[in-house]
């Protein structure tokens, strides 16, 4: 097939109408197979990051004569992708300690310096760096470390971590890595490898998850516990917000990675709600949940807030959009029936997990054409029932205006649409890609949920109150989340102007 100049070729993710999630790191420390357990952890991550994969390694060594120094392999695409060569693992990735990141940016796509893991040569040796977030003192530090004769490379926070690090005047290194990690502000979650010993360390927040694991000997530290489940490590821990954990060669006598804190304390935690909504797998364990059981208990919520009346002559059809609101779905469906309609639970959009790229001829409508190659309808399933479509959010609202006009064709009697979660209202400046408050259908609408219904075109629409959301996860009371895309209650405010192309998620 031969492209046109006019012609172009797109991801089909990156026209539906969901927040971009978070990146995934992972780290791994004592096996010779260090490098190969990043591959498959950050293939079960895949979801927090589509753009770029990278992998940095090195050998741990008893000496400091820089003998066995750190490789890095990384570059656009998926993990398959990227780590198409076994060899690269077994060959190149010589090492028994290894950080990796999966990476979804806001801005700055094309530029191949912006791919992480990052690495330098430094005064100490080599430092590399895999991070999950966003800072929020971003310009400031990258306005000093300017005026200091900084020169940046990349467009994104990540850098100013090393710089950090190079630049500061403690006694050693380690105190050098801690001096840095107590002048960032905002939400971080990191994989770091100082010559060959492996660093996690989150801020005091906690916004974005970070789970230990082990397998053996072998310590990983990775963003979801679905990572360790298919390299078949346990479970031991999170890392705990503002903690940092330091594995090297004295885990042999005390069995344990050495701990410090950060100097910073944070008044209570301020977990990212999203996680539980929409990033992580639902087999994954996240701040102390599972989140399968969050997004079934979300969808009971909904049910008991916003129901749809059935009857056994007129059941109620309660489907998802896959695969994200798949459990929520599940919630909503079983406690209407406990709540007494009738209902039934139906699998009636069918997604397409193998679309990649498509090709777009000139004049053709987009949007349209990515929401009919992901999703198709069931229409035996459908036609002459009255639906109840779950899912977890609306960003602009595109992409549900188009899946409801889809879904129109096979016929339904009726089309309700329940969100499970509140009306996202305001950008997110620690780590998800929302776009401008601007583009928030509503903001546009002035969060009245009748326009909204009216732009996407369903017969009824509801979303999950905010007091309703919090129930579902802090059952203890003692954890605390962030819900500021919701309300507006920024945990720390970003700087004036904060650009979007300043920040690697």
């Amino acid at each position: 097939m031969t492209q046109t100049k006019d012609t172009k070729y797109e991801y089909v993710h990156d026209v539906l109408d969901k927040p971009r999630s978070n990146c995934a790191v992972v780290g791994v420390y004592g096996t010779p197979d260090a490098a190969t357990l990043a591959y498959y952890a950050l293939h079960s991550m895949q979801h927090r990051g589509q753009e770029a994969s990278g992998i940095v390694s090195r050998l741990r060594t008893n000496g400091s004569n820089g003998k066995h120094r750190m490789r890095v392999i990384r570059g656009p695409g998926l993990v398959t992708d990227v780590f198409h060569d076994p060899k690269m693992l077994t060959d190149v990735l010589v090492g028994d300690v290894a950080i990796g990141h999966n990476r979804y940016s806001t801005t700055g796509s094309d530029n191949p310096n912006n791919v992480q893991p990052f690495l330098v040569n430094y005064r100490d040796g080599q430092l590399a760096v895999s991070h999950n977030g966003n800072m929020t003192n971003t310009r400031s530090l990258r306005s000093r470390l300017e005026e200091q004769g900084t020169i940046f490379q990349t467009s994104t926070d990540t850098e100013v971590i090393l710089h950090l690090t190079a630049r500061s005047e403690a006694d050693n290194p380690e105190e050098r890595i801690m001096d840095a990690l107590n002048t960032l502000e905002g939400a971080y979650s990191l994989a770091i490898m100082h010559n060959d010993t492996l660093i996690a360390a989150r801020d005091p927040h906690g916004f974005r998850p970070l789970c230990i694991g082990k397998l053996d000997d072998t310590w990983i530290v990775a963003s979801e516990t679905c990572a360790l489940d298919i390299i078949g490590a346990e479970y031991v821990r999170d890392v705990e917000p503002g903690e940092v954990l330091f594995f090297d060669q004295r885990i042999d006598d005390e069995k344990q990675p050495r701990q410090r804190w950060l100097d910073k304390k944070a008044d209570s935690y301020h977990h990212c709600i999203f996680e539980f909504i929409y990033f992580a797998r639902p087999d994954s364990k996240i701040f102390g949940e599972n989140v399968d059981k969050i997004r079934r208990r979300l969808g009971k919520l909904l049910a008991e807030e916003h129901p749809v009346d059935g009857t056994e002559d007129d059941p109620v059809l309660v489907m998802s959009v896959p695969d994200s609101s798949n459990t929520a779905s599940l919630g909503y469906f079983r406690n209407s029936v406990k709540l007494g309609n009738d209902a039934r639970y139906e699998i009636g959009l069918i997604r397409n997990h193998y679309v990649g790229r498509t090709f777009i001829q000139p004049g053709q409508d987009q949007r349209e054409l990515k929401v009919r190659m992901k999703f198709n309808t069931v229409k035996g399933v459908i036609e002459g029932r009255k639906v109840v479509l779950i899912d977890d959010s609306i960003v602009r609202g595109t992409t549900s205006k188009l899946l409801i006009q889809l879904i129109r064709e096979a016929n339904p009697k009726e089309i309700h649409v329940r969100i499970s979660s509140p009306p996202i209202v305001n950008p997110c400046p620690y780590g998800m890609d929302f776009p401008s408050r601007k583009e928030l259908i509503a903001v546009e609408n002035h969060e009245n949920v009748e326009e909204i219904r009216q732009h996407i075109g369903a017969d009824s629409l509801a979303y999950l109150s905010p007091e309703m959301l919090l129930s579902a996860v802090d059952q203890s009371g003692k954890m605390g989340y962030c819900t500021a895309c919701f309300t507006g209650d920024y945990p720390i405010p970003p700087e004036e102007n904060m650009r979007k192309d300043e920040h690697e998620g």
